[in-house]
């Protein structure tokens, strides 16, 4: 080898090891990612994807945290189990089997340390380098960087009103693998996965033997309707990973979500999150367990629902009269965050969001998640214009209207 060594590798002539990632690492730092140096400070308005930390049960919390400590303390500091605590996989069944029509037992639930590593779990077990996924443009960034770490190839599949588009997808990598959806609620742009769109979806893993990971992200905040039931419900072949987590209930800080996986592929998963970090927390697991046993956490999802439709109202009205001649918001049904359209003519979204970020918002446009080559649905009101994610969940009410205000100012230039 000689002095053109490849990034990360030594040459002959320079006689040391240059100091660099690897050509896998350095894909995955060039995949964005919205939580780096997210703090309290300088508000809230509009961050994404948290929840109204102001109303967090922090006392219920904390008793239950010292009795917990006080009763079981030791036995926990010397309990270890990759799947996760007993009893919090039972009510995690328990939960997603009444909630969401999933059909699992506490067996197949797998407890991990969120999103992001419950994808690249299924990656990990599921994949080999090289294979083929669909993933949804725009779409979740965690689980681009996780496909970059596996050498696996993305396949981004435009986003329409009825969520993924599967026949773009068979029209263009048939073969795929895996797909990566959130049929729930869409993520980053809203609405559900049309029944057609699912039955489609589930026979290209029928018929393919392909692999669904399905991200029910939010699934618990819808303000109207009734949301169609899980993927993983009405898959009778075994191909769905289902995912759920409770930061976007509870709190990011927490660091708990959990897989439901099929039988047959368990102990592959087991097995690799015994590689990933063996185990999460137990003792926050045996908290939340007691958390949802006494019925808190149902409770707070109801009060969560109300508030949240609440804050989404506010910050509606407040954006269609301040600034409807810039920006087309349209209520939604379910989410925590609104997509706000930019009027053309004016400033693009990046540039929008790094002065809005100057200004001290946390505004994040749409192009972070969206996929580099990939091709628009044209189903979308406002599809080819820029677009703005404000996040409402985690924002007081009197921090909306300030956002607002603000946002103005930075949108007039």
């Amino acid at each position: 080898m000689t002095g053109e060594a490849r990034e990360g590798v030594p040459s002959e002539e320079g006689g040391g090891r240059e100091v660099g990632a690897s050509a896998r690492g350095a894909a995955m730092a060039a995949t964005p990612s919205p939580f780096v140096g997210m703090s309290n400070e300088g508000g809230m308005a509009f961050r994404i994807g948290t929840p109204a930390i102001d109303r967090f049960p922090v006392e219920v919390w904390g008793q239950l945290l010292a009795r917990r400590w006080a009763r079981s303390g030791r036995a926990l500091l010397g309990q270890v189990d990759v799947r996760g605590y007993g009893p919090l996989r039972q009510a995690v069944a328990d939960y997603v089997t009444t909630a969401r029509g999933v059909r699992c037992s506490a067996g197949q639930v797998i407890l991990v340390s969120g999103t992001q590593q419950a994808v690249a779990l299924a990656v990990q077990v599921l994949l080999d380098p090289g294979d083929a996924v669909w993933v949804e443009d725009p779409g979740y960034p965690g689980g681009k960087g996780a496909l970059a770490a596996a050498s696996a190839v993305m396949v981004p599949v435009p986003v329409g009103r009825g969520g993924m588009d599967v026949a773009v997808g068979l029209a263009q990598c048939a073969e795929a693998r895996m797909a990566i959806v959130t049929p729930a609620h869409q993520f980053p742009l809203g609405g559900s996965m049309s029944e057609a769109r699912r039955a489609a979806l589930l026979g290209w893993a029928r018929e393919r033997g392909g692999w669904i990971f399905e991200d029910d992200y939010d699934s618990e905040f819808r303000y109207a309707g009734r949301p169609l039931p899980a993927l993983q419900g009405m898959d009778g072949a075994g191909r769905v990973i289902y995912a759920g987590t409770f930061s976007k209930v509870l709190s990011m800080s927490l660091r708990l979500a959990y897989l439901v996986v099929p039988e047959a592929v368990v102990p592959a998963f087991v097995a690799a999150k015994v590689f990933a970090d063996v185990q999460s927390p137990m003792l926050e697991q045996a908290v939340l367990a007691d958390f949802i046993a006494e019925g808190h956490f149902v409770r707070h999802i109801r009060r969560m629902r109300v508030l949240y439709a609440r804050r989404q109202k506010v910050l509606l009205e407040c954006a269609r009269r301040e600034l409807g001649e810039v920006l087309e918001l349209e209520e939604e049904e379910a989410g925590l965050h609104l997509v706000g359209w930019l009027k053309e003519g004016g400033m693009g979204e990046d540039e929008v969001a790094a002065r809005a970020m100057a200004a001290g918002l946390h505004v994040m446009p749409l192009s972070v998640f969206r996929v580099k080559g990939g091709v628009k649905a044209g189903e979308r009101k406002g599809e080819g214009r820029g677009a703005l994610l404000l996040g409402y969940a985690a924002v007081p009410e009197e921090e909306i209207v300030e956002g607002v205000r603000r946002l103005r100012e930075v949108l007039r230039g």
